[in-house]
């Protein structure tokens, strides 16, 4: 792909595929994105709040985040492949007027409406989304971008889960929480309103499309098997607390300093990138894993519950950059690599999906054997590629 330069401007961005952007239009694409992800960094709790308010059941809480992640995959998915990037603006901001509404809705709500709602919210955040990674995947150097997406985002959903953790939820309860929700993503209008008009083309070189080799599936599945394990547990946070006799401002704390150690964990994995091979952090994050759900098997103390909570946080952006490694060495072709987004939401909406099944009002502990049998699985599988692509390579003739 070529860049295209023909039109400069002062203070452009030239690290992009096509015209150039203004720093406010990519700061306006990078806002909507931030905008699509604040309910993933506060959801355990706002759906732990309707459960504690009996409006949900404890298997409603799965099927509500499974909704809301499987709509905003789809859409996300939906819009890469049909919606041509044009009018961009127009669409931020119909879509954040959407999501404002269906958050709003929430407020008089109870039961299977929810669910739907919250399918409704996803799918709005899957369009904003889908704008953050139309202009990602434009730029030269995408890591860079993303990077700079991750921790924005992150430290907007840090933001939130503190101002609902200390001031919001305990007085206003659950409608507070969505209320609040609903406001925070207000805001993201002013970035759609600056963000770009249109995205340029983007062009391939023969050779590059295709489906995935069956290695590159198989990578993926292992993937979205991995990733369903912590997605099932994490959308269960307030109910685990309470299943350890801690109350729900434990688990908000919990939730907040979570946020704070997935930016040390990110910190950790750029520094260590290159250093370490992707095998041996999944290892790490399985140990670490490991400790933090046998914390939440146990009547823990609020300190220990609040730091297990941190670990699994910072295991978990630990693991994030070493993914595409992993799956790149299943498929050097990079066409399971292009998949891997989209493997990654469907496993966090497979996770609480499945996780309904196994949990009751009186006792959620089942989503840990849950989540225990499905990251052996999905790191059996990471093991069997690693292990059967070396002698693979062994065994390959020499050019």
């Amino acid at each position: 792909m070529a860049i295209d330069h023909s039109e400069p401007r002062d203070h452009a961005i030239l690290d992009v595929v096509g015209p150039a952007f203004a720093p406010l239009e990519a700061g306006g694409a990078i806002g909507v994105g931030v905008a699509s992800l604040l309910a993933l960094g506060v959801l355990p709790v706002l759906l732990g709040s309707l459960a504690d308010e009996h409006r949900l059941g404890a298997a409603d809480i799965g099927l509500a985040a499974m909704a809301e992640l499987l709509s905003m995959g789809v859409v996300t998915g939906l819009a890469g492949m049909a919606l041509k990037p044009r009018r961009l603006r127009l669409i931020g901001v119909l879509a954040l007027i959407g999501l404002v509404a269906s958050d709003l809705a929430v407020l008089g709500a109870s039961g299977p409406p929810i669910l739907a709602l919250r399918a409704a919210a996803g799918a709005m955040e899957g369009l904003l989304l889908w704008i953050t990674v139309g202009m990602i995947a434009r730029t030269v150097t995408p890591e860079r971008w993303a990077g700079v997406f991750f921790t924005s985002q992150v430290f907007a959903q840090l933001a939130l889960a503190v101002v609902l953790a200390l001031w919001v939820m305990p007085r206003f309860g659950a409608n507070g929480g969505f209320a609040a929700l609903a406001a925070a993503s207000l805001v993201g209008v002013a970035p759609a309103l600056t963000g770009p008009r249109r995205f340029a083309a983007l062009q391939t070189s023969s050779g590059q499309g295709g489906a995935p080799p069956p290695r590159g599936w198989i990578a993926l599945g292992a993937l979205l098997i991995y990733i369903s394990a912590n997605g099932a547990v994490s959308v269960y946070l307030q109910s685990l607390a309470h299943q350890a006799g801690l109350s729900a401002d434990v688990a908000r704390t919990a939730l907040w300093t979570s946020l704070v150690a997935q930016v040390a964990g990110a910190a950790a994995a750029t520094a260590l990138a290159g250093g370490v091979r992707y095998f041996t952090v999944f290892l790490i994050t399985s140990a670490a894993f490991l400790i933090v759900w046998y914390v939440f098997s146990r009547q823990a103390s609020a300190w220990l519950f609040i730091a297990a909570n941190a670990l699994g946080g910072l295991a978990f952006l630990f693991l994030a950059p070493f993914v595409t490694p992993m799956i790149i060495d299943a498929d050097p072709s990079r066409r399971a690599a292009l998949q891997s987004g989209a493997a990654q939401l469907l496993g966090a909406a497979l996770g609480p999906l499945l996780a309904a099944l196994v949990v009751g009002d009186r006792d959620v502990h089942g989503v840990l054997w849950l989540a225990l049998g499905l990251m052996l699985t999905g790191l059996a599988v990471v093991a069997w590629l690693r292990f059967t692509g070396r002698r693979l390579a062994s065994t390959a003739p020499e050019a």
